[in-house]
């Protein structure tokens, strides 16, 4: 229960700060800037087009992280979705783009960190991130700021030069505070096999209790 209360919480951190960006026309990376980008480009909204972009990363999530991560994933992207569609009902504002820049970056940047370390994700390149990461022991922040800049530069023919450059800055925020929180996000996918293994191992080292003889024996 906990471990969904914080993914809940992790989803409207982030989903929060996608507003704020929205609203200072700054783009992220990863499938979140994808979106961005798209729905500047295609007046549609961010929710969807940031639930269809991560059909495919399910496949890949499912054959190298596991049903477990992939499904709490696919609940944090449907939440998240459903959570930047209230920007729809918002009246219409804009943020500067040095504020949106830095408060969107620290923002996603935690909010990102504490789905993270639950479990979870918001799919596309968070996965590849976590894979790399658990596979190879990579730095997460380094992953997603590498990929997140070839996402934010190409969409300078969008949202042009200089809130690009403040894009930039966005995606080095979010990375730096990934980085931040690399050792809980890394501790926390470590598996539980061994946790498991190492009690079942203490629960028969422990002296057999009478009455389980004939249990044991039954099976």
């Amino acid at each position: 229960m906990k471990r969904i209360l914080y993914i809940l919480l992790g989803c409207m951190i982030t989903s929060f700060g996608v507003i704020i960006l929205s609203h200072s026309n700054i783009v992220t990376g990863g499938t979140a800037g994808l979106s961005l980008s798209l729905s500047y480009w295609f007046s549609i909204p961010f929710s969807i087009a940031f639930f269809l972009i991560n059909i495919p990363f399910y496949i890949f999530s499912v054959l190298r992280m596991g049903w477990n991560f992939t499904i709490t994933t696919i609940i944090s992207v449907t939440l998240l979705s459903v959570m930047t569609s209230v920007d729809q009902l918002l009246p219409a504002f804009v943020l500067p783009s040095w504020f949106g820049a830095i408060a969107g970056g620290l923002i996603i940047g935690f909010g990102l960190s504490l789905l993270f370390m639950n479990g979870s994700s918001l799919g596309g390149f968070n996965i590849l991130s976590l894979y790399l990461q658990k596979k190879f022991s990579i730095n997460p922040g380094k992953t997603t700021f590498a990929l997140d800049f070839l996402v934010v530069f190409s969409s300078f023919f969008i949202v042009g030069l200089l809130q690009g450059l403040y894009s930039i800055i966005t995606i080095a925020v979010t990375a730096k505070v990934i980085s931040f929180f690399k050792t809980r996000i890394a501790s926390s996918q470590q598996p539980t096999v061994k946790k498991e293994a190492t009690r079942r191992h203490q629960t028969l080292s422990q002296p057999l209790n009478r009455n389980l003889v004939l249990p044991i024996f039954l099976f």
